[in-house]
């Protein structure tokens, strides 16, 4: 028996708290996702950035700001545990990227954040990069749950030509071809439109033809600001001040993938989806140092495990968030997207292998602290820092140290034997406060502020890197003051958690590259398999 109210809005909500079954009649939100690549976590005007991003200062200001959030440190395992919703040691994926040339995927028995939408009823588009395998048709957004797809499949490539380079090692040759597709199909007309337009473009053209009384989910993985450093010269012109040339094309890039998110959200206005609309905005990895990106004043950058390689610029806006206009500090991990998302669209995980993943819409729309209190940054036991160096990109020096190996202090490998952890494997580990690393976290370095020569600016002298390294990542976000001799308990208790984790990992998939993979001299990159 429903009882009677005068439904305005606050006691509606009331009455579909009291009353569940009275939810059915709410139609499901509208779900767009933005995911840029490569930018810094200073590379935003509300982070007091020199780089101008009045459409984004403007939407998290109207949202919540998301400013204890993470993802992985670089392209492929982000956009991994995005649609997977489980860590990277979970599906094999822990090391690296996806190259062109290696013959595999996300496993096909994952269930996509995408497949779990479309059994909720969404209609489910795709524009931009893809970068989690293509050897086989089975592995492309087309066959993993999106109905349509505009993007390029690799990691990346000409932002004019959309053509990608890359070393074949077994035919000792560099191919450069096409990569850009139009559901499956190679599309070739689009040479000399500028990718951050044309994906903008594409997407807006998705929600004028959406018919709203589906819900739509959406997902735009941008190409920018990844390099080649390349753009439009009307994107330059209020950056004169920057004397820095690469970094003045790098600030020119966010000023149009700003532009690009405020033609998206304008859409959703103009078609009437917005006041049903949940939009997401993230970065998939810390800002790269060596192509311009910034970090300020987070340590080191994309490729390691320090603050600057994983802790993201994030946002989320629109009318149904019921604290708009505020931050939210509480932990939330790239992983926690699927089940938040898939519970918003009223969907089921059931489907899914274990998640890793938290359903986190109640801490950011409501305030209510997060259901994460741990967060595994990674285990990888085959890392490599490769991270352009100063001699083979002549565009910012390569300060990075090399690894230490073998302290003898209280962090010496053998004082931790006990725990089983082979710590000299690059990991790193979040609980609550504390911040836990190991091995070689990747490029350690707190890169200048760009543009700036005072004290604040400079880069600190380094000492040696213990093989077991404790922050107060809440105390100390930019991982100065290293306590793990203060604080031993803390160490013995995260060991065990990487200890436990890594028991269920799977063994790590990268394999080498397939010949086969050849596109010639007139294709284009594609399955091959």
């Amino acid at each position: 028996r429903i009882p009677q109210c005068v439904c305005v809005r606050g006691e509606f909500l009331l009455l579909l708290i009291n009353f569940p079954y009275l939810r059915s009649t709410v139609r499901p939100p509208h779900i767009v996702f933005i995911l840029a690549d490569d930018l810094g976590w200073y590379d935003v005007g509300y982070h007091s950035s020199e780089i101008r991003t009045p459409n984004l200062d403007k939407l998290s200001a109207q949202g919540v700001r998301l400013e204890n959030y993470y993802v992985q440190p670089v392209c492929t395992p982000s956009r991994n545990q995005l649609m997977t919703g489980r860590y990277q040691i979970h599906t094999g994926m822990q090391h690296q990227i996806i190259w062109p040339c290696q013959p595999y995927c996300v496993p096909l028995d994952e269930k996509l954040l995408p497949q779990l939408l479309k059994e909720a009823g969404y209609g489910t588009h795709m524009v931009g990069k893809w970068h989690l395998g293509m050897y086989k048709k089975d592995c492309l957004p087309t066959r993993r749950g999106f109905d349509t797809y505009f993007g390029y499949l690799t990691g990346s490539e000409d932002y004019f030509t959309h053509e990608r380079c890359y070393d074949i090692a077994p035919l000792n040759l560099t191919r450069c071809a096409l990569d850009l597709r139009d559901g499956e199909e190679v599309a070739a007309a689009y040479k000399g439109d500028y990718s951050t337009e044309l994906f903008s473009q594409r997407a807006v053209s998705v929600i004028k033809k959406h018919n709203s009384s589906k819900p739509l989910f959406l997902y735009v993985a941008l190409q920018a600001v990844h390099s080649p450093l390349q753009v439009p010269e009307r994107y330059l012109a209020p950056y004169s001040f920057i004397e820095d040339r690469h970094r003045r094309l790098y600030a020119g890039m966010v000023s149009a993938m700003d532009e690009a998110v405020g033609n998206i959200s304008l859409a959703l206005q103009q078609e009437g989806l917005w006041d049903n609309t949940v939009l997401v905005f993230s970065t998939d990895n810390g800002g790269q140092t060596v192509y311009a990106g910034s970090n300020w004043p987070l340590r080191g950058r994309k490729l390691s495990l320090w603050e600057g390689g994983v802790r993201a610029v994030g946002f989320v806006a629109g009318p149904l968030l019921e604290k708009p206009g505020t931050v939210s500090r509480e932990l939330i991990h790239i992983s926690d997207w699927l089940p938040t998302l898939v519970g918003l669209a009223g969907g089921s995980t059931g489907g899914t292998k274990p998640l890793d993943g938290f359903n986190v819409w109640k801490t950011i729309s409501k305030g209510f602290a997060s259901p994460r209190q741990e967060l595994l940054h990674n285990i990888d036991p085959l890392y490599s820092d490769l991270a352009p160096s100063e001699k083979n990109v002549s565009l910012r020096g390569d300060i990075c140290h090399t690894p230490v190996k073998g302290n003898a202090d209280s962090s010496s490998p053998d004082r931790w034997a006990k725990f089983g952890f082979n710590v000299s494997i690059h990991a790193a580990i979040r609980s609550s406060n504390w911040k836990l690393l190991t091995g070689y976290p990747g490029c350690e370095v707190w890169f200048p502020r760009p543009g700036y020569n005072g004290s604040d600016s400079g880069v600190p002298k380094l000492g040696p890197l213990k093989p077991i390294m404790l922050f107060d990542v809440e105390k100390d976000p930019e991982e100065r003051n290293e306590v793990s001799a203060q604080f031993p308990d803390v160490v013995d208790y995260l060991l065990t958690r990487l200890q436990e984790h890594q028991k269920t990992a799977l063994p790590i998939n990268y394999p080498d590259d397939d010949p086969q993979c050849d596109p010639g001299p007139t294709g284009a990159w594609g399955p091959w398999a």
